[in-house]
């Protein structure tokens, strides 16, 4: 019983680490540019064939300074680690899904301020709920006019024509 506990858990971290896998952006890269994978492979051949050309019995002091072979095998293997580390390192951001808020808000502005500058309706809404509705009124005077005055103006209002 202790050991089919033991198993399940076990396949549930290699599980839980088979999705955070797949979810790197480092893997993704690697399985999507074949310029990096054949980096990799290239830098791979490249440090086995060094490794293999030290490992036959000479002096690998003496190989290192006489052998052209091991010298252009370790160069390209340190060439092909820099192309694939400089890609790695590029590898793409993360995008951001959607809207961000500042944008959204942003476009709210704009819209209410193409609202505003087209419909006069609305502008009128607004004004009077920014500073009150506009009260319509007739002016009555207080005071009532004099005798002179009614008679001045009714002959001024008789010469004219």
């Amino acid at each position: 019983m202790r050991g089919v506990m033991a198993a399940k858990k076990k396949a549930a971290k290699a599980g839980a680490a088979a999705v955070a896998v797949k979810r790197s952006p480092y893997v993704q890269r690697i399985a999507e540019d074949e310029d990096l994978r054949q980096n990799l492979v290239q830098a791979y051949e490249s440090a086995r064939a060094a490794v293999g050309r030290l490992q036959n019995g000479k002096s690998p002091t003496k190989q290192i300074f006489d052998d052209k072979k091991l010298q252009r095998d370790i160069r390209s293997a340190a060439e092909s680690f820099r192309d694939a580390s400089v890609a790695l390192r590029e590898a793409p951001k993360k995008q951001k899904k959607g809207l961000g808020l500042g944008k959204l808000l942003l476009l709210a502005v704009i819209g209410a301020a193409v609202a505003l500058v087209v419909s006069e309706d609305l502008r009128k809404k607004v004004l009077d709920a920014l500073f009150g509705a506009e009260e319509e009124f007739e002016y009555t005077s207080s005071t009532s006019p004099s005798a002179d005055e009614t008679s001045s103006a009714g002959q001024a209002a008789g010469t004219t024509t």
